[in-house]
């Protein structure tokens, strides 16, 4: 029966702190990795896109015509 408990003990992440450590550690990781991948596919998709085709008004341009 001791040797039950100790194999359960073994596996729990409440007694095992290598394991847990080491779970932790990876799960620090992964979501580092995921906020990154996240923050860079944010920035492509919001990309700059060229120069737009926009009408600018007579009056404010750089030589300006006036009516």
């Amino acid at each position: 029966m001791a040797h039950e408990i100790n194999e359960t003990s073994e596996k729990d992440i409440k007694t095992n702190w290598v394991s847990s450590s080491r779970f932790l550690f990876y799960l620090h990781v992964f979501c580092i990795l995921a906020f990154i991948l996240g923050g860079c596919y944010k920035l492509y998709d919001h990309r700059y896109r060229g120069k737009p085709d926009v009408e600018v008004q007579k009056s404010s341009q750089y030589t300006p015509e006036y009516k």
